[in-house]
């Protein structure tokens, strides 16, 4: 992480009534876990299975379990709902969030969550598009356009990459050309758009509805 990364990424909140307290018994021989949370305390927002882990033995085991569908996110004015997006792609386990164009984005979003989410960065949609055909992965945009079909009821692939526009611009022309298919978000109000950060959180969770459910449950 560079100076200026840190500088972006805000400490993690402590907050008392939040996670556990040093630990009480015999000291534990587990690998995994960290001396220093055990003994002052694992106040972090991690679920409670991770409780004293280290942050490295957290990543690993996620790295076991981790959905494979991939989030993509074009950042040319360096978009505030990245950091949204990353801590949703986290919690919903997705295997890495897509970074498109500038490189330098804000983490206080994330809430940290970027420590166990795997992010990764391409300068242009060239590059993220060259990287999902190595990957045979399927580029699916979401975004309300003429054609669009239906997230509702559209049959999502098990491995893709959900592509998301810059927020107030929405997906860059590049992205919709390079695109294998189009996916809108039922809106029933005036507003012709929802937040880039929502319509992320909607479309993972369609995911997981098609895919993960029958699979997996919360910790």
């Amino acid at each position: 992480m560079t100076d200026t990364e840190r500088e972006l990424t805000p400490p993690e909140t402590v907050l008392d009534s939040v996670g556990v307290g040093p630990w009480q018994g015999p000291w534990p021989d587990d690998p995994r876990l960290d001396p220093e949370l055990l003994a002052a305390g694992d106040r972090r927002n991690v679920v409670d299975r991770y409780r004293y882990w280290t942050v490295e033995a957290i990543v690993a085991d996620l790295d076991l379990r981790r959905h494979p569908f991939h989030v993509a996110i074009e950042n040319w004015r360096h978009d505030l709902n990245i950091g949204t997006v990353v801590r949703t792609a986290n919690a919903f386990l997705a295997e890495a969030v897509h970074v498109v164009g500038k490189k330098r984005w804000n983490r206080r979003g994330a809430m940290v969550t970027d420590r166990y989410q795997h992010v990764r960065h391409h300068p242009d949609v060239a590059s993220l598009v060259a990287w999902a055909r190595e990957a045979q992965l399927p580029l699916l945009a979401v975004d309300n356009l003429p054609g669009a079909q239906p997230l509702e009821t559209a049959a999502l692939p098990r491995a893709c990459v959900l592509l998301f526009g810059q927020e107030g611009s929405g997906l860059s022309a590049e992205a919709r050309e390079a695109a294998d298919g189009v996916l809108s978000i039922a809106q029933f109000g005036s507003t012709r758009s929802i937040n880039a950060g929502v319509a992320a959180g909607i479309a993972m969770h369609a995911w997981v509805r098609q895919h993960a459910m029958t699979s997996s449950s919360s910790g």
